[in-house]
């Protein structure tokens, strides 16, 4: 079974697409960018807040799915440079148990959508 998960506390999706899609149990997220939910905004100022408010809006999609970030099993990570990578990876990793972190593969790209620096999609399952 096939369920749409949105929520008003991450930004509304940009195309033909879902927030999130829950197919047996399963929670697929679609890939959030830095949109501040409430104004609309990017969130680019630099890319530790960039990072944090991809997270927060990940953070709301799995709310709005009954989950959480313990729920997570795999991640993608997209950056349009690899030299943020450290700096990505610390607000990523302060969201995890290092016991219980997803498998996850980073990778950089030439261009993400509003030439935003990160972007992040998550698998998650209760």
């Amino acid at each position: 079974m096939k369920k749409i998960i949105e929520t008003s506390n991450a930004p509304a999706p940009i195309g033909p697409y879902s927030q999130a899609v829950l197919v047996n149990d399963i929670l697929y997220t679609s890939g959030q960018i830095a949109i501040n939910p409430k104004t609309g905004a990017l969130n680019i100022n630099n890319i530790q807040e960039e990072t944090e408010q991809v997270m927060q809006n990940l953070a709301a999609v799995l709310k709005a799915a009954g989950m959480d970030f313990a729920d997570v099993f795999k991640s993608t990570i997209f950056i349009s440079n690899m030299d943020d990578f450290a700096a990505i990876n610390t607000i990523y990793g302060s969201y995890f148990d290092n016991d219980n972190a997803p498998a996850r593969e980073t990778v950089q790209v030439a261009c993400l959508p509003k030439n935003v620096n990160v972007e992040i999609s998550m698998l998650a399952t209760k």
